[in-house]
């Protein structure tokens, strides 16, 4: 191996540990040398700026643009991106060369520590075990929406950082709670006591959420076929029926938008996606079913039936 590959990455915690699994990956799969891959941190505007919502400062790109101005400029071979932080459409010149096997999709209730409630009832029977008025901290509209969809009574507080600084914010912001992917606390072997994963049909994960996806530059095809063997064909149709289920609806953080395609064991391609409005007063759901070659046509099908269903929830923003 003659040729030195630059990987970026954001400076997260998270980041800097997906950006290794990568790494290691690479490394074993084509019997490379540890010196072989470099990694750049980068901080982005999104890392940056956290006293404001992301739908406010220009949503999902925020988390990527430098990322893909390294890879455009040369000074990055490839980058490794949370999926559900890319944009539903791909880059200027870039790709996405692989999509790699998918970690538990779910979202995770991390209640304060003395917090009483019968963690059995939350799984089973949705947020009612709560306390009446808990206040929750989450920056996501999703999450928040959904949230509220199931407990109108919910506080919900603003709460945004890496997972390590939002775990922290539980107690110092007075909060009873937050919500958290458990791919990245699993990534980072930092699951808190007493935490409870909620059930994908009460909170439906965001489009892409558990996929790493790795990004370089489509015209190098050398990068492209070393990439290739981290690929994962399943957890690709999956995410590209949610990603185009999420693009026909708004593509943004403007609106609360969550979608999860599983596969069935007679093969087919199950995809459920719920349309919300900020509050969770409003909203729509729907599941359809596809062979895996017809994901992205999925996406879209699921997404008009809900647009029909629900005109004035959509591209709200």
């Amino acid at each position: 191996m003659d040729r030195q590959i630059n990987i970026g990455t954001r400076a997260s915690p998270l980041a800097l540990a997906q950006t290794t699994m990568i790494r290691e990956e690479l490394q074993a799969a084509h019997g490379w040398d540890d010196d072989t891959i470099r990694a750049h941190e980068l901080i982005t505007r999104g890392d940056a700026i956290l006293d404001k919502p992301l739908a406010e400062i220009g949503g999902k790109g925020l988390f990527t643009q430098e990322l893909e101005d390294g890879l455009r400029d040369g000074e990055l071979d490839l980058a490794v991106h949370s999926l559900k932080d890319l944009p539903t459409e791909d880059a200027a010149g870039l790709t996405l060369a692989a999509i790699c096997p998918r970690e538990d999709v779910r979202d995770v209730f991390v209640p304060r520590e003395g917090l009483r409630f019968d963690a059995a009832l939350l799984t089973a029977e949705g947020l009612s075990a709560l306390p009446q008025g808990a206040k929750i901290g989450t920056a996501s509209l999703r999450r928040r929406a959904q949230l509220l969809r199931a407990r109108p009574d919910l506080q919900i507080s603003s709460l945004r950082g890496n997972v390590g600084t939002r775990l922290v914010k539980i107690i110092s912001e007075g909060l009873d709670g937050t919500i958290l992917a458990m791919a990245g606390l699993n990534r980072l072997a930092m699951m808190p006591h007493g935490a409870v994963p909620l059930d994908p049909d009460l909170v439906i994960p965001a489009a892409g959420q558990g996929a790493l996806a790795v990004q370089c530059r489509a015209n190098d095809d050398e990068m492209r076929g070393w990439l290739a063997a981290l690929e994962c064909a399943e957890t690709r149709a999956r995410v590209t029926a949610e990603r185009h289920f999420l693009n026909a609806l708004d593509g943004s953080c403007r609106t609360p938008i969550a979608a999860l395609a599983q596969i069935g064991d007679d093969g087919q391609l199950s995809l459920h996606g719920r349309l919300l409005s900020d509050d969770g007063d409003d909203w729509a759901e729907a599941r359809q079913t596809a062979p895996l070659a017809d994901a992205a046509a999925l996406g879209v099908a699921l997404a008009d039936q809900l647009k029909a269903e629900k005109p004035h929830l959509v591209a709200r923003g």
